[in-house]
């Protein structure tokens, strides 16, 4: 196991802010809930508390035994963690008299306290709490203070336990990262090795030790980021061992298909192309309903992967693109994750085939995710390519799906997204698509009065998904794609801009 640093995790809405932080400075981390803290091993080099919605003076509140950590590693409290190593210490967390949420200034700063050096007095800090630390406990020495906050940040005098009130890992906090960087590098001693090469050969060699010597393993491929680099780690671990099989369900984007097919055989990777199009149009007919049909998609898509799957002799493993946020999900500090649409997982799949699952990218982020496919030389094309729903056209089209519809959604599409490219914006963009409407508007071409399909047009700006903005594209570009959606595709005549952002809306309409 590479060093690593722990985060126990107590609800905050920051804690994978934390962890991203951490990794940027090419040191591994892990996101464990209190509930199921583990115990110090020789790879732990140190723990971060993180926040918490919870009151330290709330009797549920999460109240672990830390002695297993405390004086033996160093240990760095955030917020709630700090008001819980200073409560169990015997000092007095009480309700602020002027509760601090957003900016505040860092002043009395202790620059010569190791986890303080080279921060500047006055430094901007980014505060969200309701508690204060009123008094600390004996031993507890203050290292930083703001205007309002006596005790910004404290040292456990003869030990590496530090406590601080702000959030250093939002980006609000201006030198967060080198209060981190003190923390994880100078007083952990971490020596910032967790890098994508070393990712890639570390999960290389793992992967051969996992995986017996004549075992076959089957990956589902989707043209997507996350089934690309696993494929291609897989690939270079055990060869032509690796069965990847992409299925065509019909709803993916104009010439898809054949494309990435072609681009995953240029890599050198065994693939098998399923087209399996009629066999989902069959199963979605009729079906309007949002969740229906990503449940007819899923349930169509798992007989369709079963079916080819058993046609590897040797199967032993089957193959997942599954990531660290989906790891953290599935153990939360509240429990199972709260319902994740089915179309994120493949349901059932790994119980009907019994094989044994390998997922070799459930260390990383999304962005750690994109830095190993550079290293693995993915293709430009596909380690940039915006994600893209599992159900695919399927949720893109508002009621029932049709071969028709389908058919003026990928010209549409193809059409706004090629638009995005050949204008120099698709790189800007988190994701964008085209929404095929259920209503019909009137309109006039030439002589002819018309009576035709509408489309939405959504781009997206975000980090990681969970929250987005509409994407402020250029008048000239939309004026551009709209006139030759238009003109080229017969059967629309309308084409609007959504400009709600996330929350309220979602990025997909369904």
């Amino acid at each position: 196991m590479p060093q690593q640093i722990l985060i126990l995790d107590f609800g905050s809405q920051y804690t994978q802010l934390i962890a991203r932080r951490i990794r940027e400075l090419n040191v591994y981390c892990e996101i464990h809930p209190y509930t199921h803290a583990p115990d110090l091993t020789e790879d732990i080099r140190g723990v971060v508390l993180s926040g918490s919605p919870c009151s330290v003076r709330d009797p549920e509140a999460p109240n672990p035994d830390l002695s297993r950590y405390l004086g033996k590693v160093p240990v760095l409290g955030v917020c709630y963690g700090a008001q819980l190593l200073a409560q169990q210490g015997g000092g007095e967390v009480l309700p602020a008299t002027i509760r601090e949420y957003g900016r505040a200034r860092l002043s009395h700063l202790n620059a010569s306290n190791p986890l303080m050096r080279e921060l500047t007095s006055g430094s901007q800090v980014w505060m969200s709490h309701g508690d204060t630390i009123k008094t600390l406990p004996a031993g507890f020495d203050i290292i930083a203070s703001t205007p309002e906050v006596a005790v910004a940040a404290y040292h456990v005098v003869g030990q590496e336990t530090y406590g601080i009130q702000f959030h250093p890992e939002v980006t609000h906090s201006t030198e967060g990262k080198l209060l981190m960087r003190n923390f994880v590098v100078d007083i952990c001693g971490c020596d910032q090795s967790w890098t994508p090469e070393h990712f890639v050969d570390s999960m290389v060699l793992a992967l051969q030790n996992t995986i017996g010597p004549d075992d076959q393993v089957i990956l589902g491929l989707s043209g997507g980021v996350d089934s690309s680099v696993a494929a291609l780690l897989l690939h270079r671990a055990i060869g032509p061992r690796l069965h990847g099989i992409f299925v065509n369900n019909g709803l993916l984007r104009k010439d898809e298909f054949e494309s990435v097919l072609h681009s995953y055989k240029d890599l050198g990777l065994n693939v098998r192309g399923v087209d399996a199009s009629q066999e989902f149009y069959t199963a979605l007919a009729g079906i309007s309903d949002p969740e229906g049909k990503r449940k007819a998609i899923g349930r169509t898509f798992v007989e369709i992967f079963d079916q080819e799957a058993q046609k590897v002799e040797g199967a032993r493993w089957l193959a997942q693109g599954t990531i660290y946020p989906d790891v953290i999900e599935s153990v939360s500090v509240k429990g199972p994750a709260v319902t994740i649409k089915s179309h994120h997982n493949v349901g059932g799949l790994p119980e009907k085939m019994n094989l044994k699952i390998v997922e070799p990218l459930r260390a990383l982020f999304k962005d750690e995710v994109r830095q190993v496919g550079d290293a693995l030389e993915l293709p430009h094309n596909i380690l940039h390519r915006h994600p893209f729903p599992g159900p695919g056209l399927g949720i893109r089209i508002l009621g029932d799906v049709t071969p028709h519809k389908v058919d003026l959604l990928q010209r549409a599409d193809a059409i706004f997204i090629d638009g995005l490219r050949e204008f120099g914006l698709y790189e800007q963009v988190w994701q964008a698509g085209v929404m095929l409407l259920p209503i019909q508007s009137v309109g006039v071409m030439g002589d002819e009065r018309t009576y035709e399909q509408v489309v939405a047009l959504r781009a997206v700006t975000s980090v990681d998904g969970m929250t987005a903005d509409w994407a402020h594209l250029p008048y000239d570009f939309l004026a551009h794609v709209s006139n030759k959606i238009i003109n080229q595709v017969r059967g629309i005549n309308r084409v609007v801009y959504d400009i709600s952002s996330k929350p309220p809306a979602t990025i997909e309409w369904e």
